[in-house]
């Protein structure tokens, strides 16, 4: 049974509403009804019920726990609900309802592939209903369904229905969305929940459960382009090396070509493994080790792609951002940007705009403070190599660190890139030698300092460099002195790092 239940397809879903929209009541039924509930928890919540609520059993009290701990400021996170049918596992992320919360309802949202949108509705659509859907849309969520809560409160009214759908539509047809479900129900009585209520003769569409059972979400897939990047390598001696790590997107197959980023060698995948043993295929999100054929340098932080399918190179990328630290954003301070299993330094060079989330527009900004929305630019100090994230949504998106507390700031999607082209992009990550006379310090200087902000691994070498060390005591224009550059632009160039030299030795290079 329990290969059975690990076989069956996976749901991610986001919950979001304003405050007291009964979603507790909502998460709280589905969990009682698909028995995920522990027994001795099950009858604490229903003495607690009977004996405070008068009432057989407050299914809000399943998820009472962490919202207690909200509304004291005790924490302020997002709970993961998990629970089954025999047709689907699901996850929930039960995120905060509250405005200033928008951050903690982002991170909910950035692995979902449904959005549950709760609306009161005596209350109607309010400021958080246009908020939680546009953010979800911007995170990629490209299927909705809005359940329309207490509906015994308005007498299960089908005007009231209708009303809703018609003002919820009109706001949706601004946003990048593939379905909406309208669903009516009341959690607190249970009609259209589990199964359809009497009580609406004139909706003829699924309860709730058996729309999460059915509703079909594969399209959100990237099962198209393959990225790798590596998290791990797993080396013992002369034996064995594997590269570990989850494939991001895509299908990969024994006998492949890859390519290595950012070295740009090719080779073949040999060996498929995982714990279970090797595979002939595998699949994003599955976590493996890639063995290929020939023995090429790579390391944390490298991507293994396709030969003919690669992502962009880019070192200046433009993104929609979400501010998550208290400390507002500074404008040409160096951050941290992690992006999949590579964490590179940058800076925002510009705030494009933010977004007014109540009215859903775009208004001027020079930074952006907690919780706020903006579209900017960002300039890196070395390349990434990404996709946008209406196409990828892991290697389209990344996390930004403050360098100096460590604290996690803000998190990204990556709508804009300046590219490189396939080709141009591995040559230009190959490891070089550029060579200038010796009196053209300054040039070279110069070119150094360019190649290194645009983030070409880089060392800058020069006679006088030289003279204090390597070559101390042994005159520039020697075999000798030649021979020790040799050798240390060799050693350089083949562990991937470029050299601009300046000297005045004749030196031989290739």
């Amino acid at each position: 049974m329990i290969e059975d239940s690990q076989n069956i397809e996976l749901l991610r879903i986001t919950t979001a509403g304003s405050v007291d929209d009964g979603k507790s009541t909502l998460i709280g039924r589905l969990l009682y009804d698909s028995k995920s509930i522990f027994e001795d928890q099950l009858s604490s919540i229903r003495d607690y019920s009977k004996t405070n609520r008068n009432q057989e059993i407050d299914y809000s009290l399943i998820t009472d726990g962490l919202k207690s701990e909200r509304e004291q400021g005790i924490t302020i996170d997002v709970a993961y609900r998990f629970y089954s049918t025999p047709k689907r596992r699901f996850i929930i992320a039960d995120t905060p309802g509250h405005e200033q919360y928008t951050r903690n309802m982002a991170t909910g949202a950035s692995n979902a592939s449904l959005a549950l949108i709760l609306i009161d509705a005596k209350k109607g659509i309010v400021t958080q209903t246009r908020r939680h859907t546009f953010i979800s849309s911007l995170l990629g969520i490209r299927h909705f369904v809005v359940a329309i809560n207490k509906m015994d409160l308005v007498d299960y009214s089908e005007e009231v229905f209708e009303q809703i759908v018609e003002e919820y539509k009109a706001f949706a047809e601004k946003l990048s969305v593939e379905s909406i479900s309208f669903i009516p129900l009341s959690a607190l009585k249970g009609d259209n929940v589990i199964e359809r209520s009497t009580n609406m003769p004139w909706y003829q569409g699924s309860p709730l459960l058996d729309y999460l059972e059915n509703v079909n979400v594969a399209g959100g897939r990237n099962l198209i382009d393959f990225r790798f990047p590596v998290q791990y390598v797993n080396w013992s001696g002369n034996e064995f090396r594997g590269y570990c790590g989850t494939i991001s997107s895509g299908v990969i197959r024994k006998g492949e070509r890859v390519i290595a980023l950012p070295s740009g060698r090719t080779s073949k995948i040999s060996r498929i493994v995982t714990y279970d043993g090797d595979l002939d295929y595998a699949f994003a999100p599955m976590a493996i080790t890639l063995c290929i054929e020939d023995d090429i340098d790579i390391s944390r932080g490298d991507l293994i792609s396709r030969e003919n399918n690669l992502p962009a190179i880019t070192g200046n990328i433009e993104a929609n951002v979400v501010w998550m630290d208290t400390e507002s954003m500074q404008t040409g301070k160096d951050y941290l940007i992690k992006h999949t299993t590579k964490t590179v330094k940058g800076s925002f060079s510009e705030v494009r705009y933010k977004f007014d989330l109540e009215k859903i527009h775009r208004i001027p900004a020079e930074f952006l403070s907690v919780n706020d929305i903006g579209k900017v630019k960002i300039e890196l100090k070395k390349p990434l190599y990404a996709d946008l994230y209406s196409k990828n949504r892991f290697t389209g998106s990344f996390i930004v660190i403050d360098q100096h507390t460590n604290q996690t700031v803000a998190a990204g999607m990556i709508s804009k890139y300046k590219q490189v082209s396939p080709d141009k992009a591995c040559e230009s990550v190959k490891a070089k030698v550029i060579r200038y006379p010796g009196d053209k310090k300054e040039k070279a200087k110069s070119d150094y300092d360019r190649l290194s902000m645009q983030g070409t691994q880089c060392i800058y070498v020069d006679d006088e460099i030289l003279q204090k060390g390597l070559c101390r005591g042994i005159a520039v224009d020697t075999d000798e002195y030649s021979r020790i550059i040799e050798g240390l632009c060799n050693i350089a160039t083949e562990s991937g790092v470029s050299v601009v030299l300046c000297t005045e030795n004749e030196v031989s290079l290739e």
